[in-house]
């Protein structure tokens, strides 16, 4: 199946020069989400995930799934004080301000194999502080999963030798 034939190509949003890529056609139509989650799920299996881990909050959309088909948790990595419990966060700088996240600081036992997902993967400021944040738990990150990779933004330099997939490239 195709799945660049669900994404749409909004140029100038949100911002002027960009070309913004929208998921939601994808999401809307059953059996293309289905096949993304397929094919997030393979490989899940090939690096031996114990749990799944997916930013705020396309991550989640694609994470959940992942993790219900293999029957193994979900942790959320989310904004400051969306957590109800102690957390630990990770601060980090954006090209305009800066950004912060947090996670259950239960949320990951020492040891186990964690995959990130998200849905893009573009400078990779996001999933540098994921990784951050699974790093302090001594966990293992076995891979870190993107429907799409903006290519030309050089995201991928920042996870350091990590085992990346990506669905779709831009």
């Amino acid at each position: 199946m195709d799945l660049k034939k669900y994404i749409a190509t909004i140029p100038d949003f949100p911002t002027e020069g960009i070309l913004f890529r929208d998921i939601t056609p994808l999401m809307a139509d059953g059996k293309a989400f289905k096949e993304a989650t397929n094919l997030f799920t393979a490989y899940a299996k090939k690096v031996g995930a114990d749990v799944i881990v997916g930013p705020e909050s396309r991550g989640f959309i694609f994470g959940c799934p992942v993790a219900t088909e293999l029957e193994i948790g979900f942790v959320p990595v989310r904004k400051p004080g969306k957590l109800p419990r102690e957390t630990i966060s990770y601060k980090y700088d954006l090209e305009y301000g800066s950004n912060e996240l947090h996670m259950h600081k239960d949320a990951i036992k020492k040891g186990q194999k964690v995959l990130i997902i998200d849905d893009l993967l573009a400078t990779g400021g996001t999933i540098e502080a994921t990784l951050s944040l699974v790093k302090e738990y001594g966990a293992e990150v076995v891979g870190c999963a993107f429907l799409i990779e903006l290519e030309d933004l050089h995201g991928r330099d920042k996870l350091h030798g990590m085992d990346v997939y990506t669905i779709l490239k831009y």
